[in-house]
């Protein structure tokens, strides 16, 4: 059964934690490609110096103050999308990035990563971005909780954020495979309550 809009209209930081397990599905060209998530990151907020959202509503960032339950999706880098799931109530910009999947069909890439993750679904900007995660095309799938315990760490590669970088929103299976392993990322960890 797919996620309703009610699961994502909620604290982006539970979000984050409660997507753990669930699996991403994106049907590309009639092809279906899936991926269970296991490692998301939360930006929570119009003070969340690490978030898009810490400059306004700008083009860019303007999806996340709309209602949850959509996807936004964006380029870094020039080269790499990365897919997020908006959260909140309407007006308070937060979303979660899907950070790494474990394959279960039709992967094109590795899934660890962003930006890997978004290839392997064939997940792009141009025709996901603003797109209802409760349709036909992309959506997040219900699943039993996993069994691997959660952890949880720093947000990486947002060190420009000062001490917002080091909010332990990022979570992630313990012992997955598929858990990205930017370097020092789970250095200090601590295990999450379901």
């Amino acid at each position: 059964m797919k996620l309703a809009r009610e699961f994502y209209a909620r604290d982006t930081r539970e979000v984050a934690r409660d997507l753990l397990g669930k699996v991403l599905v994106h049907c590309d060209g009639g092809v279906r490609r899936a991926a269970r998530i296991v490692e998301t990151e939360a930006y929570h907020g119009p003070d969340d110096r690490a978030s898009h959202a810490r400059f306004g509503p700008t083009r860019r960032a303007a999806i996340m103050f709309g209602p949850p339950g959509v996807a936004y999706v964006y380029l870094i880098y020039g080269t790499s999308h990365c897919m997020n799931v908006v959260t909140g109530g309407e007006g308070f910009p937060s979303a979660v990035l899907l950070r790494a999947g474990e394959p279960v069909e039709g992967c094109l890439h590795s899934t660890r990563g962003p930006g890997n993750l978004c290839r392997a679904l064939a997940i792009r900007r141009e025709h996901d971005n603003g797109r209802e995660l409760t349709g036909d095309d992309l959506f997040v799938l219900d699943a039993p909780p996993p069994a691997e315990p959660i952890i949880a760490a720093r947000r990486v590669n947002v060190d420009y954020a000062g001490p917002w970088a080091e909010r332990p929103w990022r979570f992630a299976l313990e012992g997955n495979a598929f858990v990205s392993r930017a370097p020092g990322a789970w250095r200090r960890v601590r295990r999450v309550r379901r």
